[in-house]
């Protein structure tokens, strides 16, 4: 990324929490986010830390593949 260029993302973590749909809700502790192409692919090949399930929902299946975790 150049300074002052303009990106997509997926916000995959955010600390305001999320209901489910069963009633739950998840929080994380630190916003994060994965920069996507216009195919809606991840521009990187890692992703650190877990990622809320309702990606899968979301069709980010390439995401949720590369995660370690999924909350």
């Amino acid at each position: 990324m150049k300074k002052g260029e303009v990106a997509r993302a997926v916000v995959v973590r955010t600390v305001k929490e999320v209901r489910r749909k069963d009633g739950s809700y998840i929080r994380f502790d630190r916003n994060a986010v994965v920069l996507i192409k216009p195919d809606e692919n991840p521009v990187g090949t890692r992703i650190f830390g877990p990622v809320a399930r309702e990606l899968r929902e979301r069709q980010f299946t390439k995401i949720i593949s590369l995660a370690p975790e999924v909350l």
